[in-house]
């Protein structure tokens, strides 16, 4: 339950307030002191001495939390400028409660709402060219369609990034930044960049969905969760009894995660195991000069725990394949009936095709298909299917697809073009959702912000942002690891969800335990050091 959407967030809050456990006022002040604690914990040196703040208030709540910063910065020294982009009439009582708090002791720049004129904007640019901090105040998580006028007081202002550097604030968005949707983390404008890029987020209690997708996944920086009190058991109830939509898991690295119940876990404990007890993973590799990513994959499968992997090449490449290979396998495989063959041992416990398979194979994929066995389809065997509807047609539950966004579109063009004509209202967890139903079988929608989801509705994001960024990963070969990765757990007895969200996790610590400068030839080798960590 670590990422929820903003109905499951307001239903929380909510809860809390009704049942007498809280009051809205009291929430919106503990908010507002998590973000001055969180700010002044980020740049220690601001509490040295008092700075400028710019505060950028919103019509709603969280314009509310904004106000609170306000006064809360003024009680520390600051120089506060409060810009109000709302009626006041209209706010709900706590909002406007510290609404007529801070006036009773700064000014309030009105920004007319809802267009404000030129000078209005003029005037905040000016302001926030004054200041060290700009606290973002203005919709968080409860902007659901597009503004025009916040979309140009963000690009007038520079808070979207735009401006010279050393004419930009500190920015710091209370709860999701403006102009972005909380549920999908994509700007709810037709221009991506009408979003403010913050240098840190504050969000309270859990993170949200939309923090790990899409533009907040690519352009956020720092996000900190902050406690408001709130009684977790209780809301973990308010979500399990609610209508919300249903709860969205992050893998943000607990072991129990990585070793989840319905699996054998990663640890190989049995004095009477031996090899075959601990599957037996099977990847097919491409023509001769092709089979660099397949013996990735396999190196991967070997690495994360099979007990054994074979490596299938055709008769021209099997010297080339010999040449690199010591504890992998290595058997002649060109043509279906040849797979066939192989697959008439019961000891085969899960297959990989397509890392550089080739794309006029598709006899090979058919029979791993019907072959019913655990199956991971990537690269070329996507492009296959992408070809031939009737053998798409044919996925069962035991297959994972791992498409880029690229392949993606072409295996799922109608709900690629949904999610790329989207103004924020359909996410890239919907997007994999709909994928594994009409597949049929689990879907790893590849990226930063990772989506695994099955046919059966469960769904996982895996994210590398933030702090867990691992932008070296984007490395040729990193991905046929992956792929090796998810096979090799399968091949252990994992069901495809699991194995997916669990290999998925361990691509991305591995890359973040070696750092700069990997290569994919590095994942495998990072992964026992990875695993000795995690206490396995």
């Amino acid at each position: 339950m670590e990422l929820l959407s903003a109905a499951q967030m307001r239903a929380i809050e909510d809860d809390a307030i009704e049942s007498g456990a809280v009051t809205g006022f009291e929430l919106m002040e503990r908010a507002g002191a998590g973000v001055v604690t969180a700010l002044l914990a980020q740049w220690p040196a601001f509490g040295e001495a008092p700075q400028k703040a710019v505060v950028l208030c919103g019509p709603g709540n969280n314009g509310g939390d904004g106000f609170v910063v306000a006064r809360l910065l003024h009680g520390l020294g600051w120089q506060v400028e409060v810009f109000f982009f709302g009626v006041a009439e209209r706010l709900g009582a706590d909002a406007r409660q510290n609404y007529a708090l801070w006036g009773a002791l700064g000014e309030i720049n009105a920004l007319t709402f809802p267009a404000p004129s030129a000078a209005e904007y003029a005037g905040a640019a000016a302001a926030l060219h004054r200041a060290a901090v700009c606290i973002d105040a203005l919709f968080g998580i409860g902007l659901t369609r597009p503004s025009e006028a916040l979309s140009r007081l963000i690009q007038i202002c520079g808070l979207n990034g735009a401006g010279p550097v050393a004419q930009r604030p500190c920015i710091v968005s209370i709860d999701i930044a403006s102009g972005l949707s909380a549920d999908s983390g994509m700007t709810l404008a037709t221009d991506e960049y009408a979003a403010i890029i913050p240098d840190l987020t504050v969000t309270f209690e859990f993170a949200k969905i939309g923090h790990h997708l899409g533009f907040a996944a690519q352009t956020g920086k720092r996000l900190h969760i902050c406690s408001i009190g709130l009684d977790h058991g209780r809301a973990r109830q308010v979500l399990a009894d609610s209508a919300a939509p249903g709860i969205v898991v992050g893998g943000r690295g607990m072991p129990e995660q990585i070793a989840p119940a319905v699996g054998p876990g990663l640890n190989k404990t049995s004095g009477q195991a031996h090899k075959f007890s601990h599957g037996h993973a099977l990847v097919l590799a491409g023509g001769a000069t092709k089979t660099g990513a397949a013996r990735l994959a396999a190196l991967g499968a070997l690495r994360i725990g099979a007990g054994l992997v074979t490596l299938g090449a055709p008769e021209a490449a099997l010297a080339e394949c010999a040449a690199q290979l010591t504890a992998i396998m290595l058997v002649q495989a060109d043509t279906a009936a040849a797979l066939e063959q192989h697959l008439a041992d019961p000891r085969i416990t899960a297959l990989c095709l397509g890392p550089a398979l080739g794309v006029d194979r598709e006899a090979l994929v058919v029979v791993a298909i019907v072959s019913g066995r655990p199956l991971l389809l990537d690269a070329d065997a996507l492009t296959i299917l992408a070809r031939a509807p009737h053998i798409f047609g044919q996925l069962h539950v035991n297959c994972v697809l791992t498409p880029h966004a690229g392949e993606f579109a072409r295996l799922f063009p109608g709900i690629s073009q949904k999610l790329r004509v989207s103004t924020g209202e359909y996410s890239k967890v919907d997007a994999t959702k709909a994928a594994a139903i009409e597949a049929g079988c689990t879907v790893l929608f590849k990226g930063a912000d990772t989506v695994i989801a099955d046919a059966a509705g469960r769904c996982a994001i895996v994210a590398s942002t933030y702090d867990k960024a691992v932008p070296w990963l984007a490395t040729a070969g990193s991905g046929d690891v992956l792929a090796g990765f998810i096979t090799g757990l399968m091949a252990r007895g994992y069901g495809p969800f699991d194995a997916a969200q669990a290999a998925a996790w361990l691509h991305g610590a591995c890359g973040r335990s070696f750092g700069p400068g990997l290569i994919a030839e590095d994942l495998p080798a990072e992964l026992p050091a990875v695993m000795r960590k995690l206490g396995f």
